[in-house]
This record gives C-alpha cells, structure tokens and sequence, in this order.
C-alpha cells in the first residue's frame, strides 16, 4: 500500500497538465482565458528550482502587461505540484465560483491558466493586471494519503514580494476531502471579506477581530 501511495504521488507531480483540454473545459464554461507559463522552461527545472515558477516567462509578462481595464479579481489556474488535481476538480470550482462573483457585479480578468506555476506567480499576474485580488487554483504537494488534492490560494491586492501570511488558502479540495460546491462558497465568502476589510492573510483576521 506504502509502494502504491507512494508512486500515485510520483506521478502527480512528474505528470503534464492537459492544457488544451483545461482551455476547451473553461470556454466551455462562456469563460474568457489566456494561457501563460512561468521562468521554469520544463518540469524539472520546475522542481529544482521553484524560484522559476513564483515568477512569469517573459513572453507572458509583456502580454499580460498590454493595457486593458483593471479588473476587481483574477483567477489562475496552475498546474502547481499535481496537475492530476487540476483535471479532476478545478472546472467545477471555477464555475461556481465565476457565476456566484458575476452575480455579485465582480468584474473578473479572463481566466489566467498557468504552467510550472508556484502559488506566488498569481501576485505578479495580479500585478500587471492591476486587478484588485488574485486567486490561483493548482494542485497541492501530493502526499501519500491524496495524489489529487487541489488548493486555492487568494490575495489582496496582489504584488511581488507578497508573503504567505497575507494569503488566505483553502485547500484538500476533492471527493474524499472539501467538495467543489463547499470551496467556492468559501472562497467567495473570503472575496466579499477582504474587500470589506482591505486585507486578507493574518492582516484579514485582525482586522475582523478588531471590529468584533
């Protein structure tokens, strides 16, 4: 059980996100999307060096960085540490989640999917985009319990240099942990809050707990 755990994990991080596929399944959606991919030229120098994959090629840079108007929100889609995660339960997050923002009068970048992608590149997207929050779904390190766990991580006002503790992260989205239905709803939730709030991270829950 150990040896088949073990190489279920192996895979997921070793294995190529379907990108063309992930598009079709977006526009299927009536969703707007670019793809873009990180510094890290291939997978391997992904895991090796995972500076390359917190920051854009530069391809991908001088595109996102063309004028348009700034959204309220993006949304990336990355690969991240298990892309067998992504293919499997990053569609339905994304649909509940863009309807229930649209709904609110959110005005959202296209969707932004990502290739050899760290969860800190949404902070550069979110950068250049000039969007005022970035959320960025990709598939978390696999462990031996879950080889397709997916997580979401969101910032306010997104820009380099951000730190994990101004993040707020939802993760272990997927059948045996968080449903899809159960993660949007979160994460919408947690939208609404950091736009209330001006934060979100540790900065967030200070300023929720000195209202209370």
């Amino acid at each position: 059980d150990f040896q088949a755990a073990h190489a279920r994990a192996r895979d997921a991080v070793q294995a190529v996100l379907d990108v063309e596929a992930l598009a079709r399944n977006i526009a299927g959606c009536g969703l707007p999307f670019m793809v873009v991919r990180s510094a890290a030229p291939d997978r391997r120098a992904f895991l090796k060096r995972p500076d390359l994959g917190r920051r854009l090629a530069p391809e991908g840079a001088a595109r996102l960085s063309e004028p348009m108007v700034a959204p309220d929100a993006v949304i990336v889609v990355a690969d991240g540490l298990s892309s067998v995660a992504v293919e499997r339960h990053a569609i339905p997050v994304l649909n509940a989640l863009c309807r229930r923002l649209r709904e609110r009068g959110i005005v959202l970048a296209p969707i932004v999917i990502a290739t050899q992608a760290r969860v800190a590149l949404a902070d550069q997207i979110g950068e250049l985009l000039q969007a005022r929050l970035s959320i960025i779904m990709l598939g978390e390190r696999p462990g031996l319990s879950a080889a397709d766990s997916l997580g979401m991580y969101l910032t306010y006002e997104p820009r380099t240099g951000r730190r994990d503790s101004e993040r707020n992260c939802i993760s272990n989205i997927r059948a045996e942990g968080m449903c899809a239905a159960d993660a949007a709803t979160h994460a919408f939730d947690l939208v609404q809050a950091m736009f209330a709030y001006g934060a979100s991270g540790v900065p967030l829950a200070a300023a929720k707990s000195r209202k209370t």
